[in-house]
């Protein structure tokens, strides 16, 4: 105890720590950056999380029934039984089911035979002919999977059925047994949040003590750059993980996401990856002039991280030089160690790459702010 109250009392007299109050002070008197902090976290993560969804719902069906039957009709039933499509239309025609497609009245259309009943009843295979709009290529492949993934399972419940197959499959599915889409998106986009705020916060907050001339006023003060630097970068690291708890608060309530991992770990690796934000910031900060610029900057910077990070789209999709230069992305480090302590609960013997990567690129953004700002001080 004595050991703690003596560097307690060394702490409290040093000039870091009145420059922290300070900078505690001036950050609790600006609203403007409070609400930064609280209110566009919130909405990114509440619409990225409900807009970003692979999964495809209520597609336009039109359906041409020659046929006639019980069988044909639940034919139909079996395609709308999960809300995948929904029937809309019942045209006479093939032409005028085709017409309607072209149009972009209907996603897809079913054309049901006369002889359906009969080839059925005969044990033989009866085809059916499908249309599908391919101008979105992503909803065209997952109906047409849908579609053939329900053709193929259909069994009619009146005549005889296909034959048996000779394999039967069962398959499970792990970390996510209900192939939640949000699961998957959520800690990407908690990764995404964090990188925006952290780069805009901490480069907006040095960029505007250069323009209310606060920074020259430093200039003044028996501190070293390193003193000045690191007493802004303490507060913001405290305001941002109260971020980090925002947003896993809120993929817990509104998404249900799991926290399997250790939370202890998930917020000090979180908290590294802050100082990389920070980081990053700081240098936007010592090469913009304006506020102007560090936030066009910054999207600049941060939507290519974004893209090569596997927080929308999977990494092994893309290009193999792509692949290899998002090893140099910190995002990509993040959000595999958000989806392995999220999702499936792993710790440090399967995340440690992830972690060592951090723990190398926070130290070497940080020095290189601290010199870029000691040059700008100097």
């Amino acid at each position: 105890m004595r050991v703690l109250r003596h560097w307690w009392r060394r702490l409290s007299a040093s000039r870091l720590w009145a420059l922290v109050r300070k900078e505690v002070q001036q950050i609790l008197r600006d609203r403007q950056l409070i609400k930064l902090l609280i209110i566009p976290p919130t909405l990114q993560l509440l619409i990225y999380g409900f807009a970003l969804n692979p999964e495809v719902h209520n597609l336009r069906l039109g359906v041409v029934d020659y046929a006639q039957v019980s069988a044909s009709r639940e034919l139909v039933s079996a395609l709308t039984a999960n809300r995948i499509f929904l029937a809309s239309s019942y045209p006479r025609s093939e032409r005028e089911l085709a017409r309607q497609v072209e149009r972009g009245e209907l996603t897809a259309g079913l054309v049901i035979p006369p002889n359906f009943n009969q080839r059925l009843a005969a044990g033989d295979t009866a085809q059916v002919q499908v249309f599908i709009d391919g101008v979105d290529a992503n909803s065209a492949g997952i109906a047409s999977g849908y579609i053939q993934q329900i053709l193929r399972r259909f069994r009619p419940e009146a005549g005889a059925s296909p034959p048996t197959p000779p394999l039967r499959t069962q398959v499970r599915f792990l970390y996510n047994p209900g192939l939640t889409s949000s699961w998957f998106f959520v800690p990407g986009v908690i990764g995404l949040v964090l990188t925006l705020i952290a780069t805009l916060v901490s480069a907006v907050t040095l960029v505007r003590e250069k323009d209310t001339g606060t920074l020259e006023q430093l200039l003044m003060t028996p501190a070293a750059a390193w003193e000045i630097l690191l007493a802004k970068i303490l507060p913001l690291v405290v305001l941002l993980m109260g971020d980090v708890l925002l947003a896993l608060l809120l993929g817990r309530l509104v998404f249900g996401l799991p926290i399997r991992g250790n939370p202890l770990l998930l917020l000090t690796l979180s908290g590294l990856y802050l100082f990389v934000g920070i980081g990053v910031g700081i240098m936007l900060a010592t090469v913009c002039r304006s506020q102007q610029q560090v936030m066009l900057t910054a999207f600049f910077i941060t939507l290519p991280m974004v893209q090569t990070s596997g927080a929308i789209a999977p990494i092994e999709s893309m290009p193999v030089f792509f692949q290899v230069l998002s090893l140099l992305n910190p995002l990509r480090h993040f959000i595999a160690i958000l989806r392995g302590l999220l999702l499936k609960g792993v710790g440090l013997e399967a995340l440690w790459p992830h972690a060592l990567a951090l723990l190398v690129m926070a130290p070497l953004l940080m020095a290189i702010s601290v010199l870029r700002f000691r040059s700008q001080l100097s």
